[in-house]
């Protein structure tokens, strides 16, 4: 089957950015792109065109653009199979490929810097804070004194930067698969230069599941699952299934843990994707389950996060803001005890999607977001 994403090089790119930005991979796919062929890629879809000014048609030129028209270069994303997003690119700021995924940063006009892995959108400058607040507050305001967490995933670091605005916490374990990834977060991500320079942050490059279950003295208080969405071919989608949680995750909570994961798009048309069976599959493992869900404009979609305990998960509004100003350094952008409750309440769809799913995530039974990853093609 076809890649979710490709690349498509034209003449006008040459002119677009200077060649020192462009990796031997890119330069490759011009070449290509210059002799009529199209490359192929799991990246995503970039193109220049010339558009008029005031208008939204846009044709495709290799040539100047005519009198009251500009030049743009666009980054576009399938989302499924007849919907695909796109946005504007100030430049491209680097392209990769690692043992377990592509990668590319963009310099995006909307959204500022955006992190792009396996031909999704991992994280834009903007509004990361909208992803990252909903999925580390929220556990570590629920426990009562949160002093250990171990995160699966989270390269980039905008998880680790969350937890350690908490001031109960002591320690966090960052683990992730993928050194390249942490390696390149490090070097373009200044935004959380601090995080990663914080004592009480240990990265470790391995795969989760192998580092937890090696861990076997060893609870967490809160664990959180920042990982890649589960797509055909990637290497995270058996971290979302019901044996994992049972046997792996669980086991490694102390009494009264939390366990919080990333749970894909969770829009009115694409929450059964995976939302509703990590959910369900997650009601199979925990006495309580909480599934919640925010819109977050660079995804040109709602997200979904469930969060999952043994003890009973329940905070007031009030509540919950006072905690934030005992505990956390400095103020959140978006949640707040008011937030949460929003965030919560989700809209009559999905409840019902919730309450009807019947599917358990397993590795033989496993549901994908749209896509593929870099072991699929």
């Amino acid at each position: 089957s076809f890649p979710s994403c490709i690349y498509i090089f034209t003449h006008s790119l040459l002119s677009s950015y200077p060649l020192s930005i462009l990796s031997t991979h890119l330069l490759h796919c011009l070449y290509l792109g210059l002799v009529g062929v199209q490359k192929q890629s799991n990246m995503g879809e970039i193109s220049c065109a010339s558009e008029p000014i005031n208008g939204v048609l846009s044709r495709s030129s290799s040539s100047p653009p005519p009198s009251g028209y500009r030049k743009s270069c666009w980054y576009e994303e399938e989302i499924e199979e007849n919907l695909r997003w796109c946005f504007a690119l100030n430049s491209i700021l680097h392209t990769g490929s690692t043992q377990y995924q592509e990668i590319a940063l963009f310099d995006t006009k909307p959204f500022g810097k955006a992190l792009v892995i396996d031909g999704k959108l991992q994280s834009a400058e903007v509004d990361e804070f909208i992803y990252h607040e909903c999925l580390v507050h929220p556990p570590l305001l629920h426990h009562p004194n949160p002093k250990t967490v171990f995160i699966m995933g989270g390269g980039e670091g905008s998880t680790a930067r969350e937890i350690l605005k908490h001031r109960t916490v002591d320690k966090v374990v960052m683990c992730d698969i993928d050194e390249e990834v942490v390696e390149f977060c490090k070097e373009y991500l200044v935004v959380n230069t601090d995080a990663f320079n914080d004592p009480r942050l240990n990265v470790i490059i391995n795969d989760a599941r192998a580092e937890l279950e090696n861990r076997k003295e060893e609870k967490f208080d809160v664990i959180v699952g920042d990982l890649a969405d589960p797509i055909e071919g990637g290497p995270c989608y058996k971290l979302y299934t019901k044996s994992f949680y049972e046997s792996t995750v669980k086991p490694r909570l102390t009494q009264g843990g939390i366990f919080v994961t990333q749970a894909g798009p969770a829009g009115i048309f694409s929450h059964t994707e995976v939302y509703t069976c990590i959910y369900n599959t997650l009601r199979q493992v925990f006495k309580y389950v909480v599934p919640y869900a925010a819109h977050i404009p660079s995804y040109a979609d709602t997200w979904g996060w469930v969060m999952a305990s043994d003890s009973p998960l329940e905070l007031s509004c009030e509540e919950m803001d006072l905690r934030i100003k005992q505990r956390v350094e400095g103020e959140n952008k978006y949640l707040d005890g008011t937030t949460f409750s929003s965030v919560t309440t989700l809209n009559k769809v999905v409840r019902n999607a919730l309450y009807d799913e019947t599917h358990v995530y397993t590795e033989g039974t496993a549901r994908f977001i749209y896509g593929h990853g870099k072991n699929d093609l």
